[in-house]
């Protein structure tokens, strides 16, 4: 206890000196955890959008569907599946889907595009779809007119189109013949992933097979969303082995670039952290060397009464490790502090939202950290005082004791 109390007092001894390794310390713990919170929190967000705006958390498709997205591999034993969905109770909802690659044209100009269709009472509490669409922007099918379509903002630009406006939309019937019907704009969302918005409209599921020529219980894709991410996996394998004959798909599998960026955060987030502290803990050595160098006489002293080497080097080491801890513990606290607040309202980044955007990413960032890393954090801020003790403390013991009484 003795050695404790005296390497805490001799980290104050010159407390200008170590009040700047701390505030050093202090404001590097600051930015590299808001950073890495806003990674974390960029992240997490693009995830909760995609899930819940585009692709949901597991999807159920014909074995055949992905091969070239033809419109004949369809689902049809729906009632057997959508029994053992309604069912199963880590299941919140799901909804089924028709889906055809088409031509659309208008008055000005023409798109390829992925047209959906849906019934959107299901899709409402599967998807957030709904929600995008502003009060001047139309509604979610809630009209009465023929044929309505539901668009992005980004499309409608590019078509030149607005409310009430025709689209033609041209596509392949099942049949292989060339087909295509009008369709009147009912609503225009607008999300933060630019690509969505450019590569999809919504039409009604029954619209859209009388078109095409498909049984109207039929249906290429169906999206469950979970009430608990955490029973992903284990919902996944149980329909799987009811439903061997499906290709069933978690949106791990579905968007793998996604997923792998999330799986690979906590590493990220790691090896972000031990480079700020490899720079960190230099400038902790050059600290305690001269630290050594100013005290070769006292060191000597000690040694020369009794202290054996083994306790020099564990003061030494000791004091380090507390410098490192005390500007480690003031800059996770006050990081808590700031990520909270940034949590709560948000970090506006609409001077980039464009470019945010095209990317898949949200103008408006939450900060988030997960509470286990403030203890990876701890443990790598003692890791890295007790690294960046041993060639101080190594230097210090290579004096002799009378030598090292003569100095100064």
């Amino acid at each position: 206890m003795m050695i404790l109390s005296i390497a805490w007092k001799n980290i104050w001894r010159n407390r200008t000196r170590s009040l700047i390794v701390i505030v050093s310390i202090t404001l590097g713990l600051i930015g590299s955890l808001f950073s890495i919170a806003m990674m974390v929190g960029m992240s997490e967000e693009r995830v909760k959008n995609i899930i819940n705006n585009e692709i949901s958390h597991i999807q159920i498709h014909h074995k055949k569907y992905h091969e070239n997205r033809e419109l004949k591999y369809t689902i049809t034993n729906i009632e057997k599946i959508t029994h053992t969905l309604d069912t199963t109770k880590s299941i919140k909802a799901y909804t089924t889907r028709s889906k055809a690659t088409a031509m659309i044209r208008t008055a000005a100009t023409g798109a390829g595009i992925t047209v959906v269709g849906i019934d959107p009472d299901k899709e409402k509490k599967v998807t957030g779809i709904s929600e995008l669409i502003s009060d001047s922007s139309g509604s979610y099918f809630n009209t009465k007119m023929r044929y309505p379509v539901v668009i992005g903002q980004k499309i409608a630009e590019k078509l030149k189109v607005h409310l009430r406006s025709k689209i033609i939309i041209q596509l392949q019937g099942a049949d292989g013949s060339i087909t295509g019907g009008a369709f009147r704009v009912a609503g225009i969302f607008r999300s933060n992933n630019t690509m969505f918005e450019e590569r999809n409209l919504f039409v009604q599921k029954s619209d859209l097979a009388k078109i095409v020529g498909i049984p109207q219980n039929a249906t290429h894709e169906i999206a469950i969303i979970l009430h608990d991410k955490e029973n992903l996996s284990t919902t996944k394998k149980s329909l799987q082995s009811l439903f061997p004959d499906k290709e069933i798909k978690t949106w791990k599998k579905i968007q793998p670039d996604l997923a792998l960026i999330t799986d690979f955060m906590n590493l990220m987030m790691l090896l972000f952290m031990s480079i700020i502290m490899l720079a960190l803990g230099f400038g902790i050595v050059n600290t305690m060397l001269m630290v050594v160098m100013e005290r070769i006489k006292e060191i000597g002293m000690l040694m020369a009464i009794g202290m054996n080497k083994s306790r020099v080097f564990f003061m030494i080491m000791l004091e380090t490790v507390f410098l490192s801890l005390t500007g480690g513990v003031i800059g996770m606290v006050l990081s808590y502090g700031l990520i909270a607040v940034f949590q709560t309202h948000g970090l506006n980044l609409s001077s980039v939202s464009k470019g945010l955007e095209s990317f898949g990413y949200a103008s408006y960032v939450y900060p988030a950290l997960n509470n286990i890393f403030y203890f990876y954090i701890t443990i790598l801020m003692i890791f890295t005082g007790i690294i960046a003790s041993i060639y101080p403390a190594l230097k210090a013991l290579k004096y002799n004791p009378v030598d090292a009484l003569r100095t100064g």
